[in-house]
């Protein structure tokens, strides 16, 4: 596909091979499908973390990283799992960061990562089922689930005065697993939840869904869905029918498209997605304006951080393969150690090679919890003069 590009055109020629001097990671993200205004600033970003540790000289006795995209679709089972098999199999990458969706996210762990003995490190799948998952120890994410995320959106409408939501939600892992999140959380804390309704993407009418939710009524209608798809369906659909005016946007529907796709009509809207105002995030945000992409698109950070945890961990362990810089992802994460932050990893480098412990911060306030995921922090969002912007922390 054009939008992919390998790393050089020696890298495509060597497919397959690994130079003593070359450690090649896979990035496999829905460049195209759902969220393909989303990904190019997380791959962006994944990137921007091995650049800096190439750029030190001080990774594996001097060794380069290289990036080898793939195209996860999102959605496309089957299209994710060849484009990871070719990352491992012809490619001979030693990590994966990605995927990015939840459904996406499992089928590669399953059918590539475990099979192949691979590390994954997700930025963004976040679906509740991945936290119980079958991993052999290979699979962390540096976004939280969404039985976090479901608390937070039940916290942020009941201090709006919100008593009633109807729900929906792209018919996939991620948009059932947030859904079902939703409804518990809010119902548990007095909440009504009118109905819970799925929706497909890559519908053109959107009008017979919108009718039901209608029927059903609600305050607010939260919106479980992606930007570049049937989630902005939906909200359009509704505003141009007059079924809902005040929406509630989770992370899938956080993007710069909101703006470009409703500016104003959104006005009075509010949603949240992950994110902190850690000293890491400011320090992060500057370095990826310096390297032309915007480092405050969703899940841009995470996947930074995702990238940098992967090859602390490889220097940690001194090796790159997933069977021994595995169980070193928890220890270079958390406490205890020198606290790390963009911008640092050269140092992070030498401190890890002569011994010493590093607490990871990152971008993203990293603290890996469970079998390997993020604690969970976000930003509200609400949308005033078309566009949104962040108002608070979570």
């Amino acid at each position: 596909m054009k939008k992919f590009l390998m790393a050089t055109a020696a890298t495509a020629l060597m497919a397959g091979t690994v130079s003593a001097d070359e450690v090649k990671i896979g990035v496999i993200l829905g460049f195209t499908g759902p969220l393909e205004s989303i990904t190019p600033a997380m791959g962006a970003g994944a990137e921007l973390a091995m650049k800096e540790v190439s750029d030190s000289g001080k990774f594996m006795d001097g060794s380069t990283v290289v990036s080898v995209r793939g195209d996860s679709t999102c959605i496309d089972a089957a299209a994710a799992t060849a484009a990871a098999e070719r990352l491992v199999t012809s490619d001979g990458v030693v990590g994966i960061m990605g995927a990015d969706c939840s459904g996406v996210t499992g089928a590669i762990l399953q059918n590539v990562a475990r099979p192949n003995g691979v590390v994954m490190v997700s930025p963004s799948a976040t679906s509740p089922g991945l936290s119980t998952a079958e991993d052999d120890g290979l699979f962390f994410r540096t976004a939280p689930s969404d039985a976090r995320q479901g608390v937070i959106v039940t916290n942020i409408l009941q201090d709006r005065g919100h008593k009633s939501i109807a729900i929906t939600y792209t018919n996939n892992d991620y948009g059932k697993g947030l859904a079902d999140a939703i409804k518990t959380e809010f119902e548990a804390a007095g909440g009504t939840v009118t109905i819970v309704s799925a929706h497909e993407d890559g519908k053109a009418d959107y009008s017979a869904e919108v009718g039901a939710l209608a029927s059903a009524g609600g305050d607010v209608l939260v919106v479980a869905g992606y930007v570049d798809q049937g989630g902005s369906g939906i909200v359009r659909a509704s505003i141009d029918s007059g079924a809902f005016e005040t929406f509630y946007f989770p992370d899938g529907m956080v993007g710069a498209k909101l703006n470009e796709n409703f500016g104003e009509e959104l006005n009075g809207s509010f949603g949240a997605y992950p994110g902190t105002d850690s000293p890491g995030a400011a320090k992060y945000a500057d370095m990826a304006k310096a390297a032309g992409f915007d480092g405050t698109s969703a899940f841009a950070s995470e996947s930074y951080d995702a990238a940098a945890l992967m090859m602390m961990a490889m220097q940690a362990a001194k090796s790159t393969a997933s069977a021994d810089y595995k169980d070193q992802i928890m220890n270079v994460a958390n406490a205890p150690g020198e606290k790390i932050f963009p911008g640092e990893l050269g140092k992070a480098l030498d401190i890890i090679a002569a011994g010493g412990d590093v607490d990871y911060v990152g971008a993203t306030a990293v603290e890996l919890i469970g079998a390997g995921e993020s604690a969970g922090n976000y930003q509200e969002i609400e949308f005033a003069d078309g566009k949104y912007s962040t108002i608070g922390y979570r």
